[in-house]
């Protein structure tokens, strides 16, 4: 199902809103995902993983909608997920199959694209996608989430700003 950057740009804009009043970084990513899966069903599998902060080498899983998955911690040496941490950029797999990377989550997926999230100029998670078609995600695809990543990756440097910015409180 090919998708208009117009329908692209309606669930950003809404992204963009929700995150300008979000409690936290974790209802962004709730909406985010809720959001993405309602209005793009052609992505099977929609899901955050973020970098523990108390072992910055695994991947956590966050909020997803799909199937439920066996990899809810990811080391970032292993998987299309660890690749997208470690070389720091997009990672576009069109056949799941033919990339030895892969950790085999549905054996409906057919294609998968990873996208991280920047904030303070470092990884801190990624946005994940799987398609059980192949070939799934174009370069629109791939503009669009990126740009979801940004409205994470903004909110998560403001939102750490802001609690350096506060006073501490003599206690």
């Amino acid at each position: 199902m090919k998708m208009q950057s117009s329908d692209f740009e309606a669930i950003l804009c809404q992204a963009r809103d929700f995150a300008a009043k979000a409690e936290s970084a974790e209802s962004l990513q709730e909406f985010t995902v809720s959001l993405i899966a309602e209005k793009l069903p052609h992505y099977n599998w929609v899901g955050f993983y973020m970098l523990d902060p108390a072992d910055p080498q695994m991947l956590v899983l966050g909020p997803f909608r799909g199937a439920a998955t066996p990899h809810v911690r990811i080391p970032v040496t292993q998987g299309i997920c660890g690749a997208a941490v470690a070389q720091e950029q997009t990672v576009v797999v069109d056949d799941v199959a033919s990339d030895p990377r892969y950790l085999a989550c549905s054996l409906e997926t057919r294609s998968e694209i990873v996208v991280p999230i920047r904030a303070g100029g470092k990884v801190v998670g990624e946005i994940d996608i799987d398609s059980h078609a192949q070939a799934a995600f174009g370069s629109e695809d791939r503009s669009f989430l990126e740009e979801c990543a940004a409205v994470i990756g903004t909110y998560i440097e403001s939102s750490e700003a802001k609690r350096s910015s506060r006073p501490m409180s003599d206690g």
